[in-house]
Protein backbone atom coordinates (compact mmCIF):
# COMPACT_ATOMS: atom_id res chain seq x y z
CA UNK A 1 0.00 0.00 0.00
CA UNK A 2 2.94 2.33 0.58
CA UNK A 3 3.90 2.23 -3.08
CA UNK A 4 0.33 2.87 -4.18
CA UNK A 5 -0.20 5.68 -1.67
CA UNK A 6 3.09 7.36 -2.57
CA UNK A 7 2.44 7.18 -6.30
CA UNK A 8 -1.08 8.56 -5.86
CA UNK A 9 0.17 11.46 -3.71
CA UNK A 10 2.96 12.28 -6.18
CA UNK A 11 0.54 12.25 -9.10
CA UNK A 12 -2.09 14.34 -7.27
CA UNK A 13 0.52 17.01 -6.48
CA UNK A 14 1.54 17.16 -10.12
CA UNK A 15 -2.04 17.22 -11.40
CA UNK A 16 -2.96 20.07 -9.04
CA UNK A 17 -0.11 22.23 -10.37
CA UNK A 18 -1.14 21.39 -13.95
CA UNK A 19 -4.70 22.34 -13.01
CA UNK A 20 -3.43 25.67 -11.66
CA UNK A 21 -1.81 26.48 -15.00
CA UNK A 22 -4.99 25.38 -16.78
CA UNK A 23 -7.26 27.62 -14.69
CA UNK A 24 -5.00 30.66 -14.87
CA UNK A 25 -4.77 30.36 -18.65
CA UNK A 26 -8.54 30.02 -18.90
CA UNK A 27 -8.87 33.22 -16.85
CA UNK A 28 -6.60 35.02 -19.32
CA UNK A 29 -3.71 35.66 -16.96
CA UNK A 30 -0.99 34.75 -19.48
CA UNK A 31 -0.24 36.49 -22.78
CA UNK A 32 0.51 34.42 -25.89
CA UNK A 33 4.25 35.05 -25.47
CA UNK A 34 4.32 33.57 -21.97
CA UNK A 35 4.98 30.01 -23.16
CA UNK A 36 8.12 31.03 -25.04
CA UNK A 37 9.33 33.04 -22.06
CA UNK A 38 8.87 30.09 -19.70
CA UNK A 39 10.65 27.68 -22.04
CA UNK A 40 13.65 30.00 -22.34
CA UNK A 41 13.82 30.52 -18.58
CA UNK A 42 13.69 26.80 -17.91
CA UNK A 43 16.06 25.63 -20.62
CA UNK A 44 18.71 28.33 -20.27
CA UNK A 45 18.64 29.15 -16.56
CA UNK A 46 16.59 26.93 -14.21
CA UNK A 47 17.45 23.49 -15.61
CA UNK A 48 21.23 24.03 -15.73
CA UNK A 49 21.12 25.30 -12.14
CA UNK A 50 18.95 22.39 -11.01
CA UNK A 51 21.15 19.74 -12.62
CA UNK A 52 24.39 21.33 -11.39
CA UNK A 53 23.34 21.54 -7.76
CA UNK A 54 21.59 18.14 -7.80
CA UNK A 55 24.74 16.36 -8.99
CA UNK A 56 26.95 18.08 -6.41
CA UNK A 57 24.52 17.43 -3.55
CA UNK A 58 23.87 13.77 -4.41
CA UNK A 59 27.16 12.52 -5.87
CA UNK A 60 30.84 12.29 -5.04
CA UNK A 61 33.62 11.04 -7.29
CA UNK A 62 34.17 7.98 -5.09
CA UNK A 63 30.48 7.15 -5.15
CA UNK A 64 30.36 7.56 -8.91
CA UNK A 65 33.30 5.17 -9.35
CA UNK A 66 31.74 2.61 -7.00
CA UNK A 67 28.58 2.56 -9.14
CA UNK A 68 30.47 1.80 -12.36
CA UNK A 69 28.95 -1.65 -13.00
CA UNK A 70 25.40 -0.38 -12.56
CA UNK A 71 26.15 2.54 -14.87
CA UNK A 72 27.23 0.08 -17.57
CA UNK A 73 23.93 -1.81 -17.27
CA UNK A 74 22.01 1.45 -17.38
CA UNK A 75 23.71 2.77 -20.49
CA UNK A 76 23.31 -0.56 -22.30
CA UNK A 77 19.58 -0.57 -21.51
CA UNK A 78 19.24 3.02 -22.72
CA UNK A 79 21.12 2.25 -25.95
CA UNK A 80 18.80 -0.70 -26.66
CA UNK A 81 15.82 1.53 -25.89
CA UNK A 82 16.98 4.05 -28.48
CA UNK A 83 17.39 1.30 -31.10
CA UNK A 84 13.86 -0.03 -30.48
CA UNK A 85 12.39 3.47 -30.54
CA UNK A 86 14.22 4.38 -33.78
CA UNK A 87 12.92 1.18 -35.40
CA UNK A 88 9.33 1.91 -34.34
CA UNK A 89 9.54 5.49 -35.64
CA UNK A 90 10.36 4.02 -39.05
CA UNK A 91 7.80 1.19 -38.89
CA UNK A 92 4.96 3.41 -37.66
CA UNK A 93 5.93 6.36 -39.92
CA UNK A 94 5.80 8.79 -36.99
CA UNK A 95 5.61 12.26 -38.48
CA UNK A 96 8.14 15.06 -38.10
CA UNK A 97 7.56 17.10 -34.95
CA UNK A 98 6.70 13.94 -32.97
CA UNK A 99 9.67 11.69 -33.61
CA UNK A 100 11.99 13.19 -31.00
CA UNK A 101 9.22 13.12 -28.38
CA UNK A 102 8.28 9.54 -29.25
CA UNK A 103 11.88 8.39 -28.79
CA UNK A 104 12.33 10.37 -25.56
CA UNK A 105 9.19 8.83 -24.09
CA UNK A 106 10.69 5.40 -24.68
CA UNK A 107 14.08 6.13 -23.19
CA UNK A 108 14.09 9.03 -20.72
CA UNK A 109 12.12 9.21 -17.48
CA UNK A 110 11.02 11.72 -14.84
CA UNK A 111 13.54 10.49 -12.27
CA UNK A 112 13.85 13.49 -9.95
CA UNK A 113 10.30 14.77 -9.54
CA UNK A 114 8.55 11.37 -9.35
CA UNK A 115 11.23 8.68 -9.37
CA UNK A 116 13.23 9.95 -6.39
CA UNK A 117 10.44 10.37 -3.79
CA UNK A 118 8.86 7.09 -4.89
CA UNK A 119 12.18 5.24 -4.62
CA UNK A 120 12.77 6.55 -1.11
CA UNK A 121 9.27 5.47 -0.07
CA UNK A 122 9.66 2.01 -1.57
CA UNK A 123 13.23 1.14 -0.57
CA UNK A 124 14.37 3.82 1.92
CA UNK A 125 17.62 5.78 2.06
CA UNK A 126 19.66 2.63 1.47
CA UNK A 127 18.55 2.75 -2.16
CA UNK A 128 19.91 6.27 -2.78
CA UNK A 129 23.23 5.05 -4.22
CA UNK A 130 21.36 2.82 -6.65
CA UNK A 131 18.99 5.63 -7.58
CA UNK A 132 21.99 7.79 -8.46
CA UNK A 133 23.03 5.20 -11.05
CA UNK A 134 19.85 5.76 -13.01
CA UNK A 135 19.90 9.49 -12.36
CA UNK A 136 23.30 9.85 -14.05
CA UNK A 137 22.29 7.60 -16.98
CA UNK A 138 18.99 9.43 -17.45
CA UNK A 139 20.56 12.90 -17.20
CA UNK A 140 23.28 12.13 -19.73
CA UNK A 141 20.81 10.46 -22.10
CA UNK A 142 18.24 13.25 -21.87
CA UNK A 143 20.60 16.17 -22.44
CA UNK A 144 22.80 14.58 -25.09
CA UNK A 145 21.05 12.38 -27.64
CA UNK A 146 17.55 13.03 -26.28
CA UNK A 147 17.77 16.83 -26.51
CA UNK A 148 19.64 16.60 -29.82
CA UNK A 149 16.90 14.47 -31.40
CA UNK A 150 14.26 16.92 -30.21
CA UNK A 151 16.16 19.87 -31.68
CA UNK A 152 16.72 18.10 -35.00
CA UNK A 153 13.08 17.04 -35.32
CA UNK A 154 11.95 20.52 -36.33
CA UNK A 155 9.07 20.30 -38.85
CA UNK A 156 9.49 23.97 -39.82
CA UNK A 157 12.76 23.26 -41.62
CA UNK A 158 12.27 23.28 -45.38
CA UNK A 159 13.53 20.17 -47.13
CA UNK A 160 16.13 20.79 -49.77
CA UNK A 161 16.86 24.30 -48.57
CA UNK A 162 20.43 25.53 -48.10
CA UNK A 163 19.77 25.67 -44.38
CA UNK A 164 19.33 21.92 -44.24
CA UNK A 165 23.00 21.26 -44.77
CA UNK A 166 24.07 23.65 -42.03
CA UNK A 167 24.44 22.01 -38.65
CA UNK A 168 24.20 24.09 -35.51
CA UNK A 169 26.86 22.71 -33.21
CA UNK A 170 25.27 24.50 -30.27
CA UNK A 171 22.57 21.82 -30.36
CA UNK A 172 25.17 19.34 -29.10
CA UNK A 173 25.63 21.40 -25.93
CA UNK A 174 22.23 22.49 -24.61
CA UNK A 175 22.44 24.53 -21.42
CA UNK A 176 21.24 21.68 -19.13
CA UNK A 177 24.02 19.44 -20.43
CA UNK A 178 26.54 22.22 -19.79
CA UNK A 179 25.29 22.34 -16.20
CA UNK A 180 25.91 18.60 -15.86
CA UNK A 181 29.37 18.78 -17.44
CA UNK A 182 30.42 21.66 -15.17
CA UNK A 183 29.21 19.66 -12.16
CA UNK A 184 31.22 16.66 -13.39
CA UNK A 185 34.36 18.84 -13.51
CA UNK A 186 33.71 19.88 -9.91
CA UNK A 187 33.40 16.19 -8.95
CA UNK A 188 36.64 15.28 -10.72
CA UNK A 189 38.45 18.13 -8.96
CA UNK A 190 36.77 17.12 -5.67
CA UNK A 191 35.40 20.63 -5.12
CA UNK A 192 32.56 20.12 -2.65
CA UNK A 193 30.66 23.38 -3.23
CA UNK A 194 27.56 22.56 -1.11
CA UNK A 195 29.76 22.04 1.98
CA UNK A 196 31.89 25.17 1.58
CA UNK A 197 30.30 27.44 4.17
CA UNK A 198 31.22 30.80 2.65
CA UNK A 199 29.68 29.67 -0.67
CA UNK A 200 26.30 28.94 0.88
CA UNK A 201 24.85 32.02 -0.84
CA UNK A 202 25.78 30.49 -4.23
CA UNK A 203 24.29 27.07 -3.50
CA UNK A 204 21.17 28.68 -2.05
CA UNK A 205 20.76 30.76 -5.22
CA UNK A 206 21.13 27.70 -7.43
CA UNK A 207 18.68 25.79 -5.25
CA UNK A 208 16.06 28.52 -5.50
CA UNK A 209 16.46 28.93 -9.26
CA UNK A 210 16.57 25.17 -9.84
CA UNK A 211 13.39 24.71 -7.85
CA UNK A 212 11.54 26.67 -10.56
CA UNK A 213 11.81 23.72 -12.95
CA UNK A 214 9.02 21.50 -11.66
CA UNK A 215 6.25 24.06 -11.01
CA UNK A 216 6.91 26.07 -14.18
CA UNK A 217 7.06 22.95 -16.35
CA UNK A 218 3.76 21.70 -14.94
CA UNK A 219 2.09 25.11 -15.18
CA UNK A 220 3.21 25.22 -18.81
CA UNK A 221 1.53 21.85 -19.42
CA UNK A 222 -1.67 23.25 -17.92
CA UNK A 223 -1.45 26.30 -20.20
CA UNK A 224 -1.11 24.08 -23.27
CA UNK A 225 -4.06 21.95 -22.14
CA UNK A 226 -6.19 25.06 -21.65
CA UNK A 227 -5.37 26.31 -25.14
CA UNK A 228 -6.01 22.91 -26.74
CA UNK A 229 -8.98 21.93 -24.58
CA UNK A 230 -9.27 18.87 -22.32
CA UNK A 231 -10.63 16.95 -25.30
CA UNK A 232 -7.07 16.96 -26.68
CA UNK A 233 -6.10 14.23 -24.19
CA UNK A 234 -6.57 11.01 -26.12
CA UNK A 235 -4.99 7.68 -27.00
CA UNK A 236 -3.98 7.82 -30.64
CA UNK A 237 -1.58 5.30 -32.17
CA UNK A 238 1.59 7.31 -31.53
CA UNK A 239 0.59 7.97 -27.91
CA UNK A 240 -0.26 4.32 -27.23
CA UNK A 241 3.05 3.03 -28.56
CA UNK A 242 4.98 5.72 -26.68
CA UNK A 243 3.23 4.72 -23.44
CA UNK A 244 3.85 1.01 -24.10
CA UNK A 245 7.52 1.85 -24.55
CA UNK A 246 7.67 3.85 -21.31
CA UNK A 247 5.81 1.39 -19.09
CA UNK A 248 6.51 -2.03 -20.63
CA UNK A 249 9.49 -2.06 -23.00
CA UNK A 250 11.83 0.20 -20.99
CA UNK A 251 11.55 -1.76 -17.70
CA UNK A 252 11.54 -5.08 -19.61
CA UNK A 253 14.81 -4.18 -21.35
CA UNK A 254 16.35 -3.12 -18.03
CA UNK A 255 15.21 -6.40 -16.45
CA UNK A 256 16.70 -8.44 -19.31
CA UNK A 257 20.04 -6.61 -19.14
CA UNK A 258 20.26 -7.13 -15.37
CA UNK A 259 19.42 -10.83 -15.68
CA UNK A 260 21.92 -11.42 -18.49
CA UNK A 261 24.66 -9.27 -16.94
CA UNK A 262 24.07 -10.69 -13.48
CA UNK A 263 24.41 -14.21 -14.79
CA UNK A 264 27.76 -13.32 -16.34
CA UNK A 265 29.35 -11.44 -13.43
CA UNK A 266 27.78 -13.08 -10.40
CA UNK A 267 24.58 -11.14 -9.86
CA UNK A 268 23.46 -7.74 -8.60
CA UNK A 269 22.01 -6.77 -5.20
CA UNK A 270 18.23 -7.21 -5.18
CA UNK A 271 17.58 -3.61 -4.13
CA UNK A 272 19.81 -2.27 -6.90
CA UNK A 273 18.01 -4.35 -9.54
CA UNK A 274 14.56 -3.30 -8.28
CA UNK A 275 15.58 0.36 -8.14
CA UNK A 276 16.82 0.38 -11.73
CA UNK A 277 13.68 -1.36 -13.01
CA UNK A 278 11.32 0.99 -11.13
CA UNK A 279 13.18 4.06 -12.41
CA UNK A 280 13.07 2.72 -15.97
CA UNK A 281 9.26 2.73 -15.71
CA UNK A 282 8.86 6.28 -14.34
CA UNK A 283 6.58 8.68 -16.31
CA UNK A 284 7.76 10.85 -19.20
CA UNK A 285 9.83 13.98 -18.70
CA UNK A 286 7.85 16.94 -17.35
CA UNK A 287 9.95 19.25 -19.55
CA UNK A 288 9.07 17.38 -22.76
CA UNK A 289 6.50 20.00 -23.85
CA UNK A 290 9.13 22.71 -23.24
CA UNK A 291 11.59 20.88 -25.48
CA UNK A 292 8.85 20.47 -28.08
CA UNK A 293 8.06 24.19 -28.01
CA UNK A 294 11.74 25.05 -28.45
CA UNK A 295 11.95 22.76 -31.50
CA UNK A 296 8.60 23.90 -33.02
CA UNK A 297 7.33 20.36 -32.47
CA UNK A 298 3.88 18.99 -31.66
CA UNK A 299 3.45 20.48 -28.18
CA UNK A 300 -0.06 19.05 -27.84
CA UNK A 301 1.27 15.55 -28.42
CA UNK A 302 4.06 16.09 -25.87
CA UNK A 303 1.56 17.39 -23.32
CA UNK A 304 -0.73 14.43 -23.97
CA UNK A 305 1.90 11.73 -23.43
CA UNK A 306 3.39 13.43 -20.35
CA UNK A 307 -0.01 13.92 -18.71
CA UNK A 308 -1.31 10.42 -19.49
CA UNK A 309 1.94 8.72 -18.44
CA UNK A 310 1.87 10.62 -15.13
CA UNK A 311 -1.71 9.53 -14.40
CA UNK A 312 -1.20 5.93 -15.55
CA UNK A 313 1.87 5.59 -13.35
CA UNK A 314 -0.45 5.19 -10.35
CA UNK A 315 -1.68 1.94 -11.89
CA UNK A 316 1.66 0.80 -13.27
CA UNK A 317 3.84 1.00 -10.14
CA UNK A 318 1.86 -1.41 -7.88
CA UNK A 319 1.74 -3.97 -10.72
CA UNK A 320 5.46 -3.57 -11.34
CA UNK A 321 6.31 -3.97 -7.66
CA UNK A 322 4.42 -7.26 -7.54
CA UNK A 323 6.27 -8.53 -10.62
CA UNK A 324 9.77 -7.70 -9.35
CA UNK A 325 9.40 -8.85 -5.74
CA UNK A 326 11.20 -12.10 -6.45
CA UNK A 327 14.31 -10.54 -7.98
Amino acid sequence: MTALATSIQSVLTILLIIALGYMLQRKGWFPDSFGGTVSNLLMKVALPASIFISVLERLTLDKLISLASGLVYGFIAVAIGYLIAFALVKILHVRAGRRGMFINMFVNANTIFIGLPLNLALFGNKSMAYFLIYYVVNTVSTWTLGAFLMAQDDPTRVKGSAEKGNFNWKKLLPAPLVGFLVALVFLLLRIDVPNIGWLSFATNTLDYVGNLVTPLSLIYIGIVLAKAGLGSIHFDRDSIFALLGRFILAPAVMFAIIMIGGGMVGGMPSMEAQTLIVQAAAPGLAVLPILAEQAHGDVKYATNVVTTSTVLFVIVIPILMVLIQGI
